[in-house]
């Protein structure tokens, strides 16, 4: 006899939820260490600040590439093999990278290893909870995208002390014996692929029908995911400028790495509180809403950097940042499962969350290489603002899209 669905939004939902989010904060490590490190690693090499980036822009471009493949493993496996596979690859290397003999070895175990692996603790992750809740979809799905500001929160710090004690190559090397001693077995947690929740038919949000790309938007779907793919690269070469060059930015001016390190960790601490604010905005709104509300205020936040540089002022332009633009990365999740098919959402999702990864890629090294080029940060973050607005320009048209099509909606009302 086949096994009953699980409920969505009932215990089964929850416990799993708290499984992915531990996952996803162990897993996140690939995503901040090297940030810390680039100071460090920039003086043991002898590199210039551009190069000293190249690191994490194959970092970036590993998790982007990573994100693609475990979305269509997971459509086709399920999460488990996609969570283990990524915490082996996460393990090993950061092995790898403590015992590079030069920059070029370290930048390519941080893209084929570090990267693939770190990608399997976000995208599908955000695509498997998905199917698990209905009406708190947008929440569950955000606190499991917190995950990655947690490890930012948490990592950055400890990093930090471990490379003033001991050296970068000690502290990578104990983090890599972390993830493997943690994430195997939190992958093996989740269990085999269940059933997949039965879910109505329409997004409680926004009442449009789930999978109905063509109907509410009038677009093709292709279309809609490259506009998406488009507004992914541009809200994060935004995004990527405060969060991985505050550290140096901060030694620029004389602070020190370790402020730099204490504002990262500010930024990201409260992005957790703008992640799962930006869940419970979702859930009454809908994704292209709370997209373009973030895009906004992220914009707002970098405009600020422009002015403001003292380390008082700076502590709180970050904390302002990380409220800010938290909400951002997780709507492209919820945004998928309002408008695609079901069957698809873990692709789709790694699309979206690749093409947020190669602008964070992106916007890190060419921050770098505007520095080398002028000597300060100022342009950079002029390069930054202008990319954002192209994120809130295709919000906007595809909000408008909605809008001014208002009977698929209508008639495809929620269920009571």
């Amino acid at each position: 006899m086949q096994a009953a669905a699980p409920l969505p939004d009932g215990r089964a939902s929850w416990l799993r939820l708290l499984i992915a989010l531990a996952i996803a904060t162990v897993g996140g490590a690939g995503m901040w260490c090297v940030v810390v490190a680039l100071p460090s690693v920039q003086a043991e090499f002898g590199v210039d600040r551009g190069t000293a980036s190249l690191p994490y822009t194959l970092l970036m471009l590993g998790v982007s590439a990573g994100g693609i493949l475990f979305g269509r493993m997971s459509d086709r496996r399920g999460v488990v093999p996609v969570a283990l596979t990524g915490g082996v690859l996460l393990g090993l290397g950061f092995l790898a990278a403590a015992a590079s003999p030069n920059l070029w070895l370290f930048a390519l175990a941080h893209g084929l290893l570090i990267g693939i692996g770190c990608s399997a603790s976000f995208g599908p992750l955000l695509a498997d909870i998905s199917f698990w809740f209905w009406r708190r979809r947008g929440i569950a799905v955000s606190i499991v995208a917190a995950g990655n500001y947690l490890a930012g929160a948490f990592w950055p710090p400890v990093v930090q002390r471990g490379i003033e004690a001991h050296g970068w190559r000690t502290t990578l090397a104990a983090v890599g014996i972390c993830c493997l001693a943690t994430l195997i077995p939190l992958a093996l947690a989740l269990g085999r692929r269940p059933l997949r929740p039965v879910m109505p038919a329409a997004s409680p949000s926004t009442g449009a029908p789930t999978g109905g790309t063509q109907a509410a938007l009038g677009l093709a779907p292709s279309t809609v995911q490259w506009l998406l793919v488009v507004a992914g690269i541009g809200c994060c070469i935004a995004m990527s400028m405060p969060q991985v060059h505050i550290v140096a930015y901060c030694g620029d001016l004389g602070y020190g790495p370790a402020r730099g390190a204490e504002m990262l960790a500010l930024m990201l601490g409260f992005g957790i509180v703008s992640r799962i604010g930006s869940g419970f905005v979702a859930d009454r709104i809908g994704g292209l809403p709370t997209l373009l509300v973030g895009s906004a205020l992220q914009c707002l936040a970098l405009t600020l950097y422009l002015f403001f540089d003292g380390l008082t002022s700076l502590y709180v332009v970050s904390i302002l940042f990380g409220l800010f633009q938290g909400g951002i990365v997780p709507s492209y999740a919820i945004i998928v499962r309002e408008l695609f098919a079901p069957a698809e959402a873990g692709q789709r999702v790694g699309y979206c969350i690749a093409a947020t990864l190669i602008g964070m890629a992106l916007g890190g090294w060419l921050s770098g290489v505007i520095f080398d080029w002028t000597g300060s940060y100022r342009a950079a973050f002029l390069h930054c603002i202008a990319w954002n607005l192209v994120n809130q320009a295709v919000a906007l048209y595809l909000i408008l899209r909605l809008t001014r099509r208002p009977g698929p909606l209508k008639a495809a009302g929620a269920p009571a």
